[in-house]
């Protein structure tokens, strides 16, 4: 699994803003997720980033929250800290 900042920092500025705006247990829409699989390197291995919180949505899907470590990463401090976070180019 790649490092918890390489794939943040593939995400677009938009995707990290939503994410912020779900908070740090929101739950996950489809187009975040398929965002954190594009980000991880394709198609499911954004699996790792994203875990299901118990309960199901009311099409019977499960619901995913950030895992608490990226979440906690994603809400730290040190987000903001160039050198902790790759640029996009």
């Amino acid at each position: 699994m790649a490092n918890i900042a390489e794939v943040m920092g593939r995400l677009t500025p938009e995707e990290l803003d939503e994410l912020h705006r779900l908070g740090p247990q929101g739950h996950l829409p489809r187009h975040l997720q398929d965002a954190l699989d594009r980000a991880a390197g394709g198609p499911g291995s954004g699996r790792g980033y994203y875990v299901p919180t118990g309960n199901v949505s009311s099409t019977g899907g499960p619901l995913l929250v950030l895992r608490s470590d990226v979440s906690s990463w994603l809400f730290s401090s040190h987000r903001d800290d160039p050198d902790q976070l790759p640029q996009h180019p």
